[in-house]
């Protein structure tokens, strides 16, 4: 598809047939007269006054404790940058639409016409109480890290900056694994961070909480190296500034263990990457165009460990794998804050998440043989239907733990339960329909089984236990491709052009002639 034809799709997309992309609906009944005399007056007089009895009471009657507001000043959106706070709304709606679809999350989006970081944090203040939460997007540095620092201070409901924490948190968890793969210590790598703004500094301030060391980090910024000897540098660079004298991106890679790119495309060459030490590992998280293009990179090195901001690479790092289930989890233990405990908690579920085995829905999802812990696969994929029953929960236990929790969870199990029915009435349908048919599985004959998809159904429904597969199809085919996606299961395999067959095929004929006779 041309650019100029992808153009006028997202155009299309986001104009027709109504503009935008969330809106409203109601939960209660409305169709009565009573219906609305309970929703709004009289009816509605009573939560109120039980409201202000005690404030907490907002949470039992109100939607605040499942709402986040998705609030920019238009200041850094995407690569596009300081565009305004009327250009950042199509990237508001989206974030909640994906809030939403992951967890449940409803959301408000809110375009703040101010770039003073005092009237930004009073805007914000002033409309926090019809929030559970904040989530702060696309504002620029070095705003974004007072902004939040002020407003996680002063309010008492969760506050994060996803630019800052989101790419953090998945990249570390990416990081961890890719680290364990190349078999090398985080205290003992040598990391170069290209770029400086607050996805940056977040990012590397998170790999020193998971041990990075300081005297390893070399830092760069639009000018070169942060270096201790240069004037004026920010409160937020000077942390990261080195004693080393080198001034380069070139200079910085030789030797280097890991890259992570959080700065412009293609400032990353092959001679850079032949440089680093053995088993590199290069998250090039660039968007759209990564610092070093993918193929380009892995074409280089054969033993390199690569990550992007892209959904058509392997080992995409990508915000949604983390904000949706922390919100989530921070909303559902009543948490005041979103703190570094339930941040770290969040990178250790991922990471361990990437460990398992991959359910075979999701390698269905993104069309892969098997996805297996490995180079191509160190991060779990945003459609793994099992985030939602494994970060949230481990977000709420750490927020408990660290003593922020106003409603902690008793029933873990029934936790995760609520979790998966939050997945939607069509899944809970699906999920009820599998319990079912695994009580007495039947016997269900899978046509055109020598084609991937086909067998790949007959692997789900024989793993989950819901039927017993027959394949009907081309033997020889059939084996190879079990072979491949490791399907060992005996199940019985029919080949209908066979000669072995014949006889069950005349038999077949003969019954068939039988019922129909013409």
């Amino acid at each position: 598809m041309s650019k100029q034809s992808k153009r006028r799709e997202a155009l299309i997309y986001h104009s027709k047939p109504i503009p935008g992309k969330i809106k409203v609906v109601p939960t209660k009944k409305y169709a009565t007269q009573r219906d609305l005399s309970l929703a709004y007056s009289p009816g509605v007089a009573e939560p109120c006054l039980e409201i202000e009895k005690d404030k907490e009471n907002v949470y039992k009657y109100t939607a605040k404790g499942n709402l986040v507001a998705v609030i920019s000043n238009g200041t850094a959106v995407l690569g596009l940058g300081n565009i305004g706070p009327e250009a950042s709304k199509p990237v508001m709606e989206g974030k909640g639409l994906l809030f939403k679809i992951f967890a449940d999350i409803d959301v408000f989006d809110i375009e703040v016409n101010t770039e003073d970081v005092d009237e930004f944090i009073q805007t914000v203040k002033m409309i926090a109480p019809t929030f559970g939460g904040i989530n702060l997007e696309d504002i620029k540095a070095p705003e974004a890290f007072e902004i939040e620092r002020r407003l996680k201070e002063e309010l008492d409901i969760p506050v994060m900056h996803d630019d800052q924490h989101g790419t953090a948190i998945i990249s570390a968890a990416a990081l961890l694994n890719a680290l364990e793969i190349a078999n090398k210590n985080i205290e003992d790598v040598k990391l170069v961070i290209s770029g400086a703004g607050a996805a940056a500094i977040s990012c590397t301030r998170l790999y020193k909480s998971f041990g990075a060391r300081n005297e390893n980090i070399v830092m760069l910024d639009s000018k070169g190296v942060i270096r201790k000897d240069r004037d004026n540098l920010s409160v937020q660079k000077a942390e990261f500034a080195t004693d080393r004298k080198i001034d380069t991106l070139e200079q910085a890679m030789n030797g280097a263990d890991v890259f992570i790119g959080l700065s412009k495309a293609n400032i990353v060459t092959p001679n850079m990457i032949k440089a680093m030490a053995k088993t590199p590992i290069v998250f090039a998280m660039a968007n759209p165009d990564p610092e070093i293009a993918y193929q380009l990179a892995i074409d280089t090195r054969d033993d390199i460990i690569m990550a992007t901001g892209r959904s058509d690479h392997p080992n995409q790092v990508n915000n949604v794998l983390g904000f949706p289930f922390i919100f989530r989890g921070a909303l559902d233990v009543r948490a005041t804050g979103i703190n570094e405990a339930m941040k770290k908690a969040a990178v250790l579920a991922l990471s361990n998440l990437a460990k398992e085995p991959v359910p075979e829905q999701v390698n269905v999802a993104y069309r892969k043989t098997r996805l297996t812990f490995g180079k191509d696969y160190i991060i779990p994929k945003p459609f793994d239907p099992r985030l939602i029953a494994v970060v949230p929960p481990a977000v709420a236990k750490a927020a408990m733990e660290s003593g922020i929790a106003k409603e902690p969870i008793a029933n873990w199990k029934k936790y995760e339960e609520s979790l998966l029915e939050r997945l939607g009435s069509d899944n809970k349908l699906v999920r009820l329909l599998h319990n079912r048919a695994k009580l007495e599985p039947k016997s269900v004959v899978f046509t055109e089984a020598d084609q991937l998809v086909v067998l790949k159904a007959a692997q789900i429904v024989y793993d989950e236990g819901i039927a017993k597969p027959i394949l009907l199809g081309r033997r020889d085919k059939i084996e190879k491709l079990k072979e491949e996606i490791e399907f060992d299961a005996e199940v019985p395999i029919i080949d209908p052009k066979s000669d072995a067959e014949g006889d069950r095929k005349d038999a077949y004929a003969k019954i068939y002639w039988g019922q129909r006779k013409r």
